[in-house]
């Protein structure tokens, strides 16, 4: 069975309010919290002077999203060629011709890592 407030002992509300009397709210009065943020403010200005708004600080940071995407786009877009010069090939009933720099670099052909003696 659990215990609520209504079943708790006869002098239970008594005593809770006599607590809540003289114990302060645990809030944070608003001007302490005004001086938190003013100082907060002032020393991330005093530690990054170069990054002032928000605006600032995103623009650098799609230019980086934008810069990673274009590179892991780049081996994407080789194997996507690799497999078109594959199927052409397959379709024609020949070899395909494939440049070395869509091979996987390191790697024999027949899917086979050289060893270290090679």
């Amino acid at each position: 069975m659990v215990k609520t407030r209504e079943m708790a002992w006869p002098g239970f509300h008594q005593t809770l309010g006599a607590h809540r009397a003289v114990v302060p709210p645990s809030g944070v009065r608003p001007s302490i919290a005004e001086a938190v943020e003013r100082q907060t403010r002032a020393l991330s200005l005093q530690a990054f002077p170069e990054s002032e708004s928000a605006d600032d600080q995103s623009a650098p940071m799609e230019q980086a999203r934008a810069e990673r995407r274009r590179q892991a786009a780049v081996p994407y877009a080789a194997a996507l060629r690799r497999a078109r010069v594959e199927r052409a090939a397959r379709v024609a009933g020949t070899a395909a011709a494939v440049p070395q720099t869509a091979r996987c670099a390191g790697w024999r052909e027949g899917g086979r890592r050289p060893s270290a003696s090679a």
